[in-house]
Protein backbone atom coordinates (compact mmCIF):
# COMPACT_ATOMS: atom_id res chain seq x y z
CA UNK A 1 0.00 0.00 0.00
CA UNK A 2 1.52 3.18 -1.61
CA UNK A 3 -0.16 6.24 -2.03
CA UNK A 4 -0.42 8.02 -5.40
CA UNK A 5 2.93 8.44 -6.88
CA UNK A 6 5.54 6.94 -4.17
CA UNK A 7 7.27 4.54 -6.49
CA UNK A 8 4.76 0.95 -6.23
CA UNK A 9 5.33 0.67 -10.14
CA UNK A 10 9.34 0.71 -9.54
CA UNK A 11 8.61 -2.28 -6.64
CA UNK A 12 6.83 -4.09 -9.81
CA UNK A 13 9.69 -3.54 -11.69
CA UNK A 14 11.71 -5.15 -9.43
CA UNK A 15 10.18 -7.65 -8.23
CA UNK A 16 9.63 -9.21 -11.95
CA UNK A 17 13.12 -8.33 -12.62
CA UNK A 18 13.86 -10.85 -9.61
CA UNK A 19 11.16 -13.53 -11.34
CA UNK A 20 12.78 -13.59 -14.76
CA UNK A 21 16.01 -13.73 -13.47
CA UNK A 22 15.21 -16.73 -11.59
CA UNK A 23 13.80 -18.43 -14.57
CA UNK A 24 9.99 -17.07 -13.95
CA UNK A 25 7.47 -15.83 -15.99
CA UNK A 26 5.77 -12.76 -14.24
CA UNK A 27 2.32 -11.12 -15.17
CA UNK A 28 1.08 -7.55 -14.23
CA UNK A 29 -2.83 -7.02 -14.29
CA UNK A 30 -3.95 -3.64 -15.05
CA UNK A 31 -8.11 -2.13 -15.00
CA UNK A 32 -7.25 -0.22 -18.58
CA UNK A 33 -6.05 0.24 -22.19
CA UNK A 34 -4.17 3.12 -21.06
CA UNK A 35 -2.23 1.89 -18.08
CA UNK A 36 -1.98 -1.04 -19.51
CA UNK A 37 0.46 1.19 -22.60
CA UNK A 38 1.82 3.05 -19.74
CA UNK A 39 3.29 0.20 -17.84
CA UNK A 40 4.89 -1.46 -21.28
CA UNK A 41 6.16 1.54 -22.34
CA UNK A 42 7.77 1.83 -18.72
CA UNK A 43 8.94 -1.81 -18.51
CA UNK A 44 10.54 -2.09 -22.25
CA UNK A 45 12.44 1.39 -21.51
CA UNK A 46 13.81 -0.27 -17.72
CA UNK A 47 14.48 -3.46 -19.45
CA UNK A 48 16.24 -2.15 -22.37
CA UNK A 49 19.86 -4.05 -22.83
CA UNK A 50 18.61 -7.22 -20.64
CA UNK A 51 17.58 -10.34 -21.97
CA UNK A 52 13.63 -10.38 -21.42
CA UNK A 53 10.99 -10.46 -23.60
CA UNK A 54 7.86 -8.29 -22.77
CA UNK A 55 4.54 -8.41 -24.71
CA UNK A 56 1.26 -6.75 -23.82
CA UNK A 57 -2.24 -7.86 -24.49
CA UNK A 58 -5.06 -5.38 -24.23
CA UNK A 59 -7.93 -4.17 -27.19
CA UNK A 60 -5.18 -1.93 -28.17
CA UNK A 61 -3.53 -5.04 -29.50
CA UNK A 62 -4.77 -7.00 -32.65
CA UNK A 63 -6.45 -10.16 -32.64
CA UNK A 64 -3.43 -11.55 -34.36
CA UNK A 65 -0.62 -9.97 -32.14
CA UNK A 66 -2.46 -11.31 -29.20
CA UNK A 67 -2.15 -15.17 -30.17
CA UNK A 68 0.69 -14.69 -30.62
CA UNK A 69 1.41 -13.65 -27.19
CA UNK A 70 -0.97 -16.31 -25.52
CA UNK A 71 1.39 -18.60 -27.79
CA UNK A 72 4.63 -17.08 -26.13
CA UNK A 73 3.16 -17.33 -22.80
CA UNK A 74 2.36 -21.18 -23.05
CA UNK A 75 6.01 -21.68 -24.38
CA UNK A 76 8.19 -19.54 -22.16
CA UNK A 77 9.08 -17.30 -25.01
CA UNK A 78 7.32 -14.25 -23.39
CA UNK A 79 9.29 -13.41 -20.08
CA UNK A 80 6.98 -10.56 -18.68
CA UNK A 81 3.16 -9.79 -20.33
CA UNK A 82 1.05 -6.93 -19.16
CA UNK A 83 -2.59 -6.51 -20.14
CA UNK A 84 -6.00 -6.19 -18.62
CA UNK A 85 -8.67 -8.37 -17.93
CA UNK A 86 -8.07 -10.26 -21.00
CA UNK A 87 -5.00 -12.08 -18.74
CA UNK A 88 -7.99 -13.03 -16.99
CA UNK A 89 -9.99 -15.29 -19.93
CA UNK A 90 -9.64 -19.42 -20.09
CA UNK A 91 -7.39 -19.06 -23.24
CA UNK A 92 -4.19 -16.96 -21.24
CA UNK A 93 -1.76 -20.50 -19.94
CA UNK A 94 1.60 -20.00 -18.46
CA UNK A 95 4.31 -22.34 -18.77
CA UNK A 96 6.00 -21.10 -15.41
CA UNK A 97 3.99 -18.30 -14.07
CA UNK A 98 6.27 -17.09 -10.95
CA UNK A 99 4.95 -13.48 -10.01
CA UNK A 100 1.47 -12.16 -10.69
CA UNK A 101 1.48 -7.80 -10.01
CA UNK A 102 -2.05 -6.34 -9.59
CA UNK A 103 -2.17 -2.72 -10.17
CA UNK A 104 -5.00 -1.34 -8.74
CA UNK A 105 -6.44 -3.71 -6.52
CA UNK A 106 -9.48 -1.69 -5.73
CA UNK A 107 -10.69 -1.70 -9.59
CA UNK A 108 -10.94 -5.60 -9.69
CA UNK A 109 -14.06 -7.56 -8.38
CA UNK A 110 -14.02 -10.59 -6.14
CA UNK A 111 -14.49 -12.76 -9.27
CA UNK A 112 -11.88 -11.36 -10.42
CA UNK A 113 -9.65 -11.89 -8.26
CA UNK A 114 -10.41 -15.35 -7.51
CA UNK A 115 -9.73 -15.90 -11.28
CA UNK A 116 -6.12 -14.87 -10.69
CA UNK A 117 -5.94 -17.47 -7.69
CA UNK A 118 -6.81 -20.43 -10.42
CA UNK A 119 -3.71 -19.11 -12.72
CA UNK A 120 -1.58 -21.10 -9.90
CA UNK A 121 -1.70 -22.17 -6.59
CA UNK A 122 1.71 -21.53 -5.97
CA UNK A 123 2.42 -18.20 -7.53
CA UNK A 124 3.36 -14.84 -5.55
CA UNK A 125 1.32 -12.41 -5.49
CA UNK A 126 1.93 -8.88 -5.22
CA UNK A 127 -1.40 -6.01 -5.14
CA UNK A 128 -0.45 -2.44 -5.39
CA UNK A 129 -2.73 0.11 -4.74
CA UNK A 130 -2.98 3.67 -2.86
CA UNK A 131 -6.79 3.15 -1.31
CA UNK A 132 -7.27 -0.92 -0.38
CA UNK A 133 -10.99 -1.46 -0.73
CA UNK A 134 -12.59 -2.55 3.29
CA UNK A 135 -12.71 -5.63 2.85
CA UNK A 136 -8.87 -6.41 1.95
CA UNK A 137 -7.85 -4.01 4.50
CA UNK A 138 -9.45 -5.88 6.88
CA UNK A 139 -7.81 -9.10 6.06
CA UNK A 140 -4.52 -7.08 6.35
CA UNK A 141 -5.45 -5.81 9.46
CA UNK A 142 -6.86 -9.27 11.45
CA UNK A 143 -3.42 -11.01 9.42
CA UNK A 144 -5.06 -12.55 6.61
CA UNK A 145 -3.25 -10.95 3.94
CA UNK A 146 0.46 -9.07 4.69
CA UNK A 147 0.86 -5.48 3.51
CA UNK A 148 3.55 -2.99 3.65
CA UNK A 149 3.43 0.37 3.54
CA UNK A 150 5.58 2.83 1.67
CA UNK A 151 5.32 6.30 4.08
CA UNK A 152 8.00 8.66 2.42
CA UNK A 153 7.18 10.61 -0.17
CA UNK A 154 9.06 11.53 -3.66
CA UNK A 155 11.62 14.67 -2.96
CA UNK A 156 9.91 18.13 -3.31
CA UNK A 157 6.50 16.81 -3.62
CA UNK A 158 3.56 19.11 -2.39
CA UNK A 159 0.26 18.37 -0.93
CA UNK A 160 -2.81 19.20 -3.58
CA UNK A 161 -4.96 22.29 -2.53
CA UNK A 162 -8.79 20.34 -2.57
CA UNK A 163 -11.82 22.69 -2.78
CA UNK A 164 -15.38 21.20 -2.69
CA UNK A 165 -17.64 23.39 -4.08
CA UNK A 166 -20.49 24.16 -6.16
CA UNK A 167 -20.31 24.11 -10.07
CA UNK A 168 -19.45 27.67 -11.09
CA UNK A 169 -18.22 28.85 -14.51
CA UNK A 170 -16.17 31.85 -12.59
CA UNK A 171 -14.20 28.93 -10.37
CA UNK A 172 -13.65 26.93 -13.90
CA UNK A 173 -12.23 29.93 -15.48
CA UNK A 174 -9.79 31.30 -12.67
CA UNK A 175 -8.25 28.06 -12.33
CA UNK A 176 -7.96 26.91 -15.97
CA UNK A 177 -6.01 30.47 -16.32
CA UNK A 178 -4.69 30.22 -13.51
CA UNK A 179 -2.29 27.03 -14.79
CA UNK A 180 -2.66 27.88 -18.00
CA UNK A 181 -0.40 31.32 -17.53
CA UNK A 182 2.22 28.77 -15.70
CA UNK A 183 2.47 27.16 -18.65
CA UNK A 184 0.30 24.19 -16.98
CA UNK A 185 -1.98 21.55 -18.97
CA UNK A 186 -5.71 20.59 -17.26
CA UNK A 187 -7.72 17.50 -16.19
CA UNK A 188 -11.51 18.28 -16.67
CA UNK A 189 -13.82 15.27 -15.44
CA UNK A 190 -16.90 14.81 -16.99
CA UNK A 191 -17.90 11.01 -16.31
CA UNK A 192 -21.13 10.63 -18.20
CA UNK A 193 -20.08 9.65 -22.10
CA UNK A 194 -23.61 10.23 -23.97
CA UNK A 195 -23.32 14.29 -21.99
CA UNK A 196 -19.63 14.88 -22.47
CA UNK A 197 -20.10 17.09 -25.17
CA UNK A 198 -21.59 19.75 -22.70
CA UNK A 199 -18.74 20.99 -20.75
CA UNK A 200 -16.10 20.65 -24.36
CA UNK A 201 -18.81 23.45 -25.52
CA UNK A 202 -18.85 25.15 -22.43
CA UNK A 203 -14.91 25.28 -22.57
CA UNK A 204 -14.83 26.49 -26.16
CA UNK A 205 -16.77 29.29 -25.64
CA UNK A 206 -14.50 30.32 -21.82
CA UNK A 207 -11.58 29.50 -23.92
CA UNK A 208 -11.63 30.02 -28.02
CA UNK A 209 -7.63 30.67 -28.12
CA UNK A 210 -6.96 26.82 -26.26
CA UNK A 211 -6.53 23.34 -27.80
CA UNK A 212 -9.31 21.19 -26.54
CA UNK A 213 -9.05 17.32 -26.49
CA UNK A 214 -12.14 14.87 -25.74
CA UNK A 215 -10.72 11.21 -24.06
CA UNK A 216 -13.90 8.10 -23.29
CA UNK A 217 -13.92 4.50 -23.79
CA UNK A 218 -15.80 4.13 -26.87
CA UNK A 219 -12.95 5.87 -29.06
CA UNK A 220 -11.01 3.44 -30.78
CA UNK A 221 -7.29 2.44 -29.23
CA UNK A 222 -5.66 3.89 -32.06
CA UNK A 223 -7.94 7.44 -31.61
CA UNK A 224 -7.38 7.03 -27.61
CA UNK A 225 -3.92 6.14 -28.41
CA UNK A 226 -3.20 9.41 -30.55
CA UNK A 227 -4.87 12.11 -28.39
CA UNK A 228 -2.89 10.88 -25.35
CA UNK A 229 0.02 10.86 -26.79
CA UNK A 230 -0.72 14.39 -28.53
CA UNK A 231 -1.34 15.43 -24.84
CA UNK A 232 1.72 13.84 -22.61
CA UNK A 233 3.68 15.80 -25.44
CA UNK A 234 1.64 19.49 -24.77
CA UNK A 235 -0.07 19.96 -27.88
CA UNK A 236 -3.13 20.31 -25.99
CA UNK A 237 -3.95 22.47 -22.68
CA UNK A 238 -7.44 20.30 -21.75
CA UNK A 239 -8.31 16.94 -21.69
CA UNK A 240 -11.96 16.85 -21.11
CA UNK A 241 -12.23 12.99 -20.30
CA UNK A 242 -14.08 10.03 -18.60
CA UNK A 243 -12.40 8.07 -15.41
CA UNK A 244 -10.58 6.54 -18.01
CA UNK A 245 -7.66 8.74 -16.30
CA UNK A 246 -8.18 7.47 -12.93
CA UNK A 247 -5.27 5.22 -12.73
CA UNK A 248 -2.06 5.43 -12.80
CA UNK A 249 -1.26 8.42 -15.92
CA UNK A 250 1.47 9.92 -14.73
CA UNK A 251 1.62 13.47 -16.69
CA UNK A 252 3.81 16.23 -14.76
CA UNK A 253 2.71 19.33 -16.57
CA UNK A 254 -1.02 18.68 -15.61
CA UNK A 255 -1.34 20.10 -12.31
CA UNK A 256 -4.90 21.21 -11.90
CA UNK A 257 -8.01 18.37 -12.09
CA UNK A 258 -11.54 19.72 -11.95
CA UNK A 259 -13.69 16.78 -11.24
CA UNK A 260 -17.44 17.67 -12.57
CA UNK A 261 -20.58 16.03 -10.64
CA UNK A 262 -17.62 15.01 -7.57
CA UNK A 263 -20.97 13.77 -5.41
CA UNK A 264 -21.29 10.74 -7.69
CA UNK A 265 -17.82 9.31 -7.24
CA UNK A 266 -16.51 6.86 -4.35
CA UNK A 267 -13.66 7.84 -2.27
CA UNK A 268 -11.05 6.07 -3.25
CA UNK A 269 -12.17 6.89 -7.17
CA UNK A 270 -12.04 10.36 -6.02
CA UNK A 271 -8.59 10.17 -4.46
CA UNK A 272 -7.29 8.33 -6.97
CA UNK A 273 -8.56 11.17 -9.67
CA UNK A 274 -6.92 14.02 -7.31
CA UNK A 275 -3.67 11.93 -7.54
CA UNK A 276 -3.39 12.21 -11.02
CA UNK A 277 -1.85 15.99 -10.58
CA UNK A 278 0.86 17.04 -7.94
CA UNK A 279 3.48 14.75 -9.79
CA UNK A 280 6.01 17.76 -10.18
CA UNK A 281 7.40 19.85 -7.36
CA UNK A 282 4.57 22.79 -8.40
CA UNK A 283 1.60 23.73 -6.33
CA UNK A 284 -1.38 21.78 -7.39
CA UNK A 285 -4.98 22.19 -7.27
CA UNK A 286 -8.15 19.90 -7.51
CA UNK A 287 -11.69 21.36 -7.59
CA UNK A 288 -14.67 18.47 -7.05
CA UNK A 289 -17.54 20.65 -8.24
CA UNK A 290 -21.12 19.66 -7.41
CA UNK A 291 -24.66 20.95 -9.40
CA UNK A 292 -25.57 24.08 -8.23
CA UNK A 293 -28.60 24.57 -5.54
CA UNK A 294 -28.18 20.66 -5.63
CA UNK A 295 -28.89 18.44 -1.91
CA UNK A 296 -26.37 16.53 -1.43
CA UNK A 297 -26.96 13.09 -0.09
CA UNK A 298 -25.59 12.43 3.30
CA UNK A 299 -23.08 9.64 2.25
CA UNK A 300 -22.26 12.29 -0.95
CA UNK A 301 -21.23 14.95 1.76
CA UNK A 302 -19.31 12.52 3.73
CA UNK A 303 -17.10 11.12 1.30
CA UNK A 304 -16.29 14.99 -0.11
CA UNK A 305 -15.68 15.88 3.79
CA UNK A 306 -12.86 13.01 4.04
CA UNK A 307 -11.39 14.33 0.28
CA UNK A 308 -11.13 17.62 1.56
CA UNK A 309 -9.74 16.98 5.36
CA UNK A 310 -7.12 14.36 3.96
CA UNK A 311 -4.80 16.53 1.35
CA UNK A 312 -1.14 16.01 3.49
CA UNK A 313 1.06 13.47 1.94
CA UNK A 314 0.30 9.79 2.36
CA UNK A 315 -3.08 10.54 3.78
CA UNK A 316 -4.12 7.29 1.21
CA UNK A 317 -4.34 4.83 4.21
CA UNK A 318 -5.90 7.16 6.34
CA UNK A 319 -8.33 7.58 3.59
CA UNK A 320 -9.15 3.81 3.20
CA UNK A 321 -9.32 3.37 6.83
CA UNK A 322 -12.55 6.09 6.40
CA UNK A 323 -13.76 4.42 3.66
CA UNK A 324 -13.98 1.14 6.06
CA UNK A 325 -15.66 2.96 8.67
CA UNK A 326 -18.13 4.03 6.28
CA UNK A 327 -19.06 1.24 4.57
CA UNK A 328 -17.85 -1.84 6.74
CA UNK A 329 -15.72 -4.38 5.85
CA UNK A 330 -17.64 -6.61 3.60
CA UNK A 331 -18.10 -10.67 3.56
CA UNK A 332 -14.56 -12.03 3.83
CA UNK A 333 -16.26 -15.63 2.54
CA UNK A 334 -18.30 -14.34 0.12
CA UNK A 335 -18.51 -11.45 -3.02
CA UNK A 336 -19.22 -8.49 -1.24
CA UNK A 337 -16.21 -5.99 -0.75
CA UNK A 338 -17.78 -3.60 1.53
CA UNK A 339 -20.79 -4.07 4.52
CA UNK A 340 -22.22 -2.27 7.63
CA UNK A 341 -19.94 -1.37 10.43
CA UNK A 342 -22.27 1.13 11.30
CA UNK A 343 -21.93 3.89 14.38
CA UNK A 344 -19.41 1.60 16.47
CA UNK A 345 -16.40 2.16 15.00
CA UNK A 346 -14.18 -0.43 13.21
CA UNK A 347 -11.58 -1.49 15.93
CA UNK A 348 -15.04 -1.71 18.58
CA UNK A 349 -16.15 -3.69 15.48
CA UNK A 350 -13.42 -6.46 15.00
CA UNK A 351 -13.48 -6.59 19.50
CA UNK A 352 -16.96 -7.46 19.20
CA UNK A 353 -17.06 -9.71 15.73
CA UNK A 354 -13.80 -11.90 17.30
CA UNK A 355 -15.30 -11.87 21.10
CA UNK A 356 -18.50 -13.27 19.22
CA UNK A 357 -16.44 -16.02 17.24
CA UNK A 358 -14.80 -17.21 20.34
CA UNK A 359 -18.06 -17.69 22.36
CA UNK A 360 -19.67 -19.94 19.28
CA UNK A 361 -16.07 -21.65 19.51
CA UNK A 362 -16.97 -22.23 23.18
CA UNK A 363 -13.65 -20.55 23.92
CA UNK A 364 -13.00 -18.98 27.23
CA UNK A 365 -11.54 -15.44 26.34
CA UNK A 366 -9.10 -15.64 29.41
CA UNK A 367 -7.74 -11.97 28.84
CA UNK A 368 -11.47 -11.25 28.93
CA UNK A 369 -11.73 -12.45 32.37
CA UNK A 370 -8.63 -10.97 34.14
CA UNK A 371 -8.70 -7.98 32.31
CA UNK A 372 -6.47 -5.76 34.73
CA UNK A 373 -7.82 -2.80 36.69
CA UNK A 374 -4.38 0.17 36.69
CA UNK A 375 -4.97 3.53 38.38
CA UNK A 376 -1.61 5.14 39.31
CA UNK A 377 -0.75 8.50 40.32
CA UNK A 378 1.63 10.11 37.77
CA UNK A 379 2.59 12.43 35.37
CA UNK A 380 4.46 10.53 32.82
CA UNK A 381 4.16 12.04 29.38
CA UNK A 382 5.68 12.12 25.95
CA UNK A 383 8.19 15.46 25.08
CA UNK A 384 7.54 17.26 22.09
CA UNK A 385 11.23 17.55 21.43
CA UNK A 386 11.59 13.95 21.51
CA UNK A 387 8.50 13.23 19.12
CA UNK A 388 7.10 16.14 16.89
CA UNK A 389 4.25 14.65 15.03
CA UNK A 390 1.47 14.26 16.95
CA UNK A 391 0.39 11.29 14.68
CA UNK A 392 3.15 9.54 15.64
CA UNK A 393 2.83 10.17 19.49
CA UNK A 394 -0.39 8.62 19.07
CA UNK A 395 1.12 5.07 17.38
CA UNK A 396 3.78 5.44 20.04
CA UNK A 397 0.76 5.84 23.07
CA UNK A 398 -0.99 2.79 20.88
CA UNK A 399 2.02 0.26 20.77
CA UNK A 400 3.09 1.02 24.73
CA UNK A 401 -0.98 0.51 25.30
CA UNK A 402 -0.69 -3.00 23.17
CA UNK A 403 2.05 -4.22 25.47
CA UNK A 404 1.38 -7.33 27.17
CA UNK A 405 4.72 -9.89 27.37
CA UNK A 406 8.48 -9.04 28.15
CA UNK A 407 8.83 -9.66 24.34
CA UNK A 408 6.35 -6.94 23.10
CA UNK A 409 8.40 -4.80 25.61
CA UNK A 410 11.75 -5.54 24.36
CA UNK A 411 10.24 -5.28 20.94
CA UNK A 412 8.19 -2.12 21.55
CA UNK A 413 11.38 -0.38 23.77
CA UNK A 414 13.71 -1.11 20.94
CA UNK A 415 12.08 0.19 18.14
CA UNK A 416 11.33 3.76 19.65
CA UNK A 417 15.08 3.69 20.58
CA UNK A 418 15.98 2.89 16.79
CA UNK A 419 13.80 5.22 15.68
CA UNK A 420 13.78 8.55 18.01
CA UNK A 421 17.19 8.17 19.95
CA UNK A 422 17.84 7.37 23.37
CA UNK A 423 14.83 7.45 25.64
CA UNK A 424 13.62 10.60 27.60
CA UNK A 425 12.51 9.51 31.06
CA UNK A 426 9.24 10.78 31.08
CA UNK A 427 8.75 8.33 28.05
CA UNK A 428 10.86 5.88 30.06
CA UNK A 429 8.74 6.31 33.70
CA UNK A 430 5.48 5.24 31.16
CA UNK A 431 7.23 2.20 30.12
CA UNK A 432 7.40 0.87 33.30
CA UNK A 433 3.57 0.91 33.51
CA UNK A 434 4.01 -1.70 30.45
CA UNK A 435 6.19 -3.77 33.14
CA UNK A 436 4.29 -3.22 36.25
CA UNK A 437 1.06 -4.58 34.01
CA UNK A 438 3.12 -7.40 32.40
CA UNK A 439 3.59 -8.82 36.40
CA UNK A 440 -0.12 -8.12 37.58
CA UNK A 441 -0.58 -10.18 34.44
CA UNK A 442 1.23 -13.29 35.94
CA UNK A 443 0.30 -12.96 39.25
CA UNK A 444 -3.53 -12.96 38.39
CA UNK A 445 -3.60 -9.40 40.51
CA UNK A 446 -7.45 -7.83 39.25
CA UNK A 447 -6.63 -4.57 40.09
CA UNK A 448 -3.90 -2.19 41.01
CA UNK A 449 -4.93 1.47 42.41
CA UNK A 450 -3.15 4.45 44.11
CA UNK A 451 -4.62 6.90 45.85
CA UNK A 452 -3.25 9.31 48.30
CA UNK A 453 -0.04 7.72 48.51
CA UNK A 454 -1.15 3.87 49.03
CA UNK A 455 -1.57 1.59 46.27
CA UNK A 456 -4.31 -1.18 46.82
CA UNK A 457 -3.58 -4.73 44.72
CA UNK A 458 -6.29 -7.22 44.33
CA UNK A 459 -5.84 -10.52 43.42
CA UNK A 460 -7.98 -12.33 40.71
CA UNK A 461 -7.38 -15.78 42.57
CA UNK A 462 -5.67 -15.78 46.25
CA UNK A 463 -4.68 -19.70 46.16
CA UNK A 464 -2.25 -18.62 43.27
CA UNK A 465 -0.35 -16.82 45.39
CA UNK A 466 2.38 -18.09 47.78
CA UNK A 467 1.40 -17.47 51.57
CA UNK A 468 5.00 -17.63 52.58
CA UNK A 469 6.21 -14.91 50.07
CA UNK A 470 3.70 -12.44 51.13
CA UNK A 471 4.71 -12.58 54.87
CA UNK A 472 8.46 -12.33 53.79
CA UNK A 473 7.63 -9.69 51.81
CA UNK A 474 5.61 -7.90 54.55
CA UNK A 475 8.31 -8.52 57.12
CA UNK A 476 11.46 -7.54 54.44
CA UNK A 477 9.76 -4.22 53.55
CA UNK A 478 10.18 -2.37 56.95
CA UNK A 479 5.94 -1.57 57.29
CA UNK A 480 5.51 -0.24 53.73
CA UNK A 481 3.55 -3.78 52.93
CA UNK A 482 0.86 -4.38 54.62
CA UNK A 483 -2.44 -6.34 54.60
CA UNK A 484 -6.02 -5.68 56.21
CA UNK A 485 -8.47 -8.22 57.79
CA UNK A 486 -11.24 -6.44 56.31
CA UNK A 487 -9.95 -7.29 52.55
CA UNK A 488 -8.24 -10.69 52.36
CA UNK A 489 -7.94 -10.58 48.80
CA UNK A 490 -5.99 -7.47 48.69
CA UNK A 491 -2.24 -6.08 49.58
CA UNK A 492 -1.19 -2.71 50.19
CA UNK A 493 1.69 -0.72 49.95
CA UNK A 494 3.08 2.69 51.14
CA UNK A 495 4.17 4.58 47.77
CA UNK A 496 4.22 8.00 49.71
CA UNK A 497 5.10 10.81 47.46
CA UNK A 498 8.14 9.82 45.02
CA UNK A 499 8.51 10.25 41.34
CA UNK A 500 7.28 7.99 38.61
CA UNK A 501 10.67 6.34 38.13
CA UNK A 502 11.22 5.80 41.79
CA UNK A 503 7.58 4.45 42.49
CA UNK A 504 8.19 2.00 39.11
CA UNK A 505 10.56 0.73 40.77
CA UNK A 506 9.68 -0.05 43.77
CA UNK A 507 6.09 -1.40 43.15
CA UNK A 508 8.22 -3.47 40.59
CA UNK A 509 10.76 -4.56 43.13
CA UNK A 510 7.40 -5.79 45.79
CA UNK A 511 5.60 -7.87 42.69
CA UNK A 512 8.60 -9.80 41.82
CA UNK A 513 8.99 -10.58 44.89
CA UNK A 514 5.40 -12.66 44.76
CA UNK A 515 6.57 -14.48 41.50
Amino acid sequence: CGDVGYGKTEIALRAAFKAVMSGKQAALLAPTTILVEQHFETFEERFEGFPVKIAMLSRFVSAREQKKVVQGLADHSVDIVIGTHRLLQKDVAFKDLGLLVVDEEQRFGVKHKERIKELKATVDCLTLTATPIPRTLYMSLVKIRDMSQLSTPPQNRLPIETFVTEFNEDIIKKAISHEIERGGQVFFLHNRIESIHIPASLLSRLFPHLRIAVAHGKLTGDELEVIMHDFIHGNYHILISTAIIENGIDIPNVNTIIIDRADLFGISQLYQLRGRVGRSDLPAFAYLLYPESHALTEKAAKRLKIISDHTELGSGFKIAMKDLEMRGAGNILGAQQHGDILAVGFEMYVKLLNEKVRELEGKVDEDRMDELYLELEYSGFMPDSYITEPLEKMETYKQIASITTPEDFDRVYTGIEDRFGPMPEELSSILSIAEIRILCKKLGIKSLREKQGQARIEFLRVSQISADKVMRLIRESGGKVFLNSHEPACIFLKTGSIGLKEKSVFIKEKLSGLL
